[in-house]
């Protein structure tokens, strides 16, 4: 059984906490367990509910209508909201209802139903990037599964390698990018879709992988001349250093610009060596690559 804490459920339903105690002294959704020193923690279920309430709320149903209703009633307002907004956040919210369940072929279902409808790419953009985002917290607070995020990431990690084999250019750029994770990172996820983003704009690709020591770094690079390289940096390891690896990558390839997006790219506020570029959300991204 997952448990979540009320930050959990802030991060995965936009609902601030406090709103979120109000609500549980007010209604009858929300009944939320507490350990022995009395803090809240909340069950899949409460989980799901927050989902589905937060999202009637957000689209104009109040929340005393909502306390009203049962289970079934819920579901059919959920599926009725018209808004192209209002369904992407629905199969999202869907995703991380499977994702908790371990229902992995209703996930795949899902995400397939979507690529089908609407393409890999819009897929990516609209649902697949918002929802990583959204659980990305659970990962860092260990607050769902190994298990779970395995299950999922390698689910996803297959359909964006279709979407990369598949991408046919209709650009030339004529740049030459490498990309890799550095020793520590295994989620891939951000940079196989930079990956995706690259490919379709007539860019060559040379994809490392994860977990890349920065001295294969050098040699590949010294090798192929890459015009820039890239990393997207989710959660490493305890022991990196994220300023020893700045600096150490400058003094390796000085004259080699180097792009980073992540989470550590977003956060970081000390000075940053020349050549090193900080991409702070996926939009940033996505429009640099829009304008090689």
């Amino acid at each position: 059984m997952n448990e979540f804490t009320i930050k959990d459920l802030e991060n995965l339903s936009g609902i601030k906490a406090h709103t979120i105690r109000v609500w549980e002294q007010r209604y009858s959704f929300l009944k939320p367990q507490r350990t022995e020193t009395n803090i809240r923690y909340y069950n899949t279920d409460e989980l799901k509910n927050i989902l589905n309430i937060s999202l009637l709320h957000k689209y104009g149903y109040r929340i005393s209508h909502i306390d009203r209703m049962d289970e079934e009633e819920v579901k059919e307002k959920i599926i009725s909201l018209s808004f192209a907004q209002a369904q992407q956040e629905r199969i999202v919210n869907e995703l991380i209802q499977h994702m908790v369940d371990l229902d992995i072929d209703r996930f795949e279902c899902v995400l397939d139903n979507y690529i089908m409808t609407r393409g890999i790419d819009k897929t990516i953009t609209q649902i697949i990037f918002p929802f990583l985002d959204r659980i990305g917290i659970l990962w860092l607070t260990n607050h769902i599964n190994p298990a779970q995020e395995h299950l999922v990431t390698n689910l996803i990690r297959q359909k964006l390698i279709v979407g990369i084999e598949g991408v046919v250019s209709h650009f030339n750029v004529n740049k030459t990018v490498m990309l890799f994770l550095p020793e520590g990172e295994y989620h891939e996820l951000g940079l196989l879709y930079v990956s995706y983003l690259l490919k379709n704009r007539g860019a060559k690709v040379i994809y490392l992988g994860a977990n890349i020591p920065l001295e294969d770094v050098e040699f590949v690079s010294k090798i192929k001349h890459p015009d820039f390289i890239y990393t997207h940096l989710t959660s490493v390891a305890g022991n990196f250093n994220f300023e020893k690896f700045l600096t150490r990558i400058h003094k390796l390839l000085p004259n080699t610009p180097l792009f980073i997006s992540g989470r550590l790219a977003r956060t970081h506020i000390r000075k940053i060596p020349p050549g090193i570029n900080f991409k702070k959300s996926l939009s940033e991204v996505m429009e640099y690559i829009a304008s090689l």
